[in-house]
């Protein structure tokens, strides 16, 4: 199978953890994409959708379901959404896309996070893919420096790019993380970060693995 096909897989099989008759929590990316799609076969049967991105909040609309604002909303009951690498214990590194704080800010409305990825994204321990961080403007240069002196991490401005929120994302390189939830919960403080790519409080209850021989159940 393509990579677009296997999307398009785990993208269908989602579908199977969705509440009929609930609000659902969408993430943004390529993977999440096909999961929108899926989703409209079944549009009658949910009362909505949260998302995590104007991006996918356009797909949705297009697709004639209702995106609900997150303030609307107290608790929904699963948040589907892809990931740029998953460890063993269902901690993800996320924000490739630049949507990760409104992703988390969703996933903390779910009592269960659906990841949906292919098999390229698992991964033994995080850092292959460059850390995402929002941060604002007029500190990303301290947090750079910080990265550097604290992780020897190597961040990265990621050029041209401004999140839905209107911040900047630097990417650090030269990351191996063991401790995902440690690194998470650091860096969060840090002045001027608005949020980190670990999703290690909010990690995965399970993911929906496209493979070669199918769609492969892990569950954390």
């Amino acid at each position: 199978m393509t990579q677009d096909e296997l999307k398009a897989l785990v993208g269908r099989a989602a579908l199977d953890h969705v509440v009929p008759g609930s609000v659902v929590g969408v993430g943004t990316g390529s993977t999440v994409d096909r999961f929108i799609d899926a989703l409209a076969t079944i549009a009658a049967r949910i009362a909505g959708a949260v998302s995590s991105s104007e991006r996918s909040s356009e797909r949705l609309r297009g697709h004639g379901i209702r995106v609900l604002d997150a303030a609307q909303v107290e608790r929904i009951p699963v948040y589907v959404d892809g990931a740029d690498e998953i460890d063993p214990r269902g901690y993800m590194i996320k924000g490739g896309g630049a949507a990760l704080t409104r992703e988390k800010i969703v996933a903390d409305l779910a009592e269960r996070f659906v990841c949906i990825a292919d098999e390229s994204k698992r991964v033994d321990v995080l850092g292959r893919f460059a850390l995402p961080v929002e941060v604002i403007p007029m500190a990303a240069a301290q947090v750079a420096r910080r990265f550097a002196a604290a992780y020897g991490g190597q961040a990265r401005l990621r050029e041209g790019v401004r999140t839905d929120n209107g911040q900047c994302i630097l990417d650090v390189h030269g990351l191996r993380i063991a401790d995902p939830l440690a690194m998470e919960t650091e860096v969060n403080q840090w002045p001027g970060v608005v949020t980190v790519g670990l999703f290690a409080r909010h990690k995965a209850s399970l993911c929906l693995l496209g493979t070669a021989q199918g769609v492969v159940t892990l569950r954390y």
